[in-house]
């Protein structure tokens, strides 16, 4: 007998036009966002030009496309790319979207919530499909399993980190009363 703490909602017979409306809005803000990033960094540039007269740092195009999961299921992004043309090599890394992130920071949050909550790792792909769609792939149980090791590491690290800087003192108190107090 199995505890299955997971409520199946099914698969939706065709495409949510609500969802699909929010997800190319989302799409469209996250891609305007990450553009005028590099358009911030560019503009730090501006004055530095080559012995020919050209910009010494480009726009070069974009990284490849990739897909990252947000609450309502996976969006495309393209990030922009950024060169140097002499001297030394300038790069841009996204705060946005940084460098191999698969899924949101919010959508991370609800992992170990759902688990705490009694969702077992081995339900965890259904769990979120439920939650943000079918496609929520990429979340198994091998995912969850390596989640939990970061989160052991991560309270072992607190558990022994000193709090000889954080606390100006420690004060205690308590009062003690018998159970029959003086009477006898």
């Amino acid at each position: 007998m199995t505890n299955n703490t997971v409520i199946d909602l099914g698969t939706p017979e065709g495409i949510d036009p609500l969802t699909e409306l929010i997800k190319s809005g989302a799409r469209q803000l996250i891609t305007e966002a990450v553009q005028a990033e590099p358009d911030a960094l560019m503009r730090q540039y501006d004055d530095q030009k080559k012995t020919d007269g050209y910009q010494r740092v480009v726009r070069s195009g974009h990284h490849p496309e990739r897909e990252i999961i947000i609450g309502v299921g996976k969006v495309s992004v393209e990030v922009p790319n950024i060169r140097s043309r002499e001297g030394t090599p300038e790069s841009f890394q996204s705060l946005l979207v940084p460098p191999y992130i698969r899924r949101t920071a919010t959508l991370d949050a609800a992992i170990p919530w759902l688990y705490l909550k009694g969702v077992s790792s081995g339900q965890m792909q259904s769990a979120l499909e439920a939650i943000v769609g079918l496609e929520a792939k990429g979340l198994s149980a091998n995912v969850v399993g390596c989640l939990k090791r970061q989160w052991e590491a991560t309270y072992k690290q607190w558990c022994t980190r000193s709090v000889s800087n954080e606390w100006v003192y420690i004060w205690t108190d308590g009062i003690y009363s018998g159970l029959r107090g003086d009477d006898g």
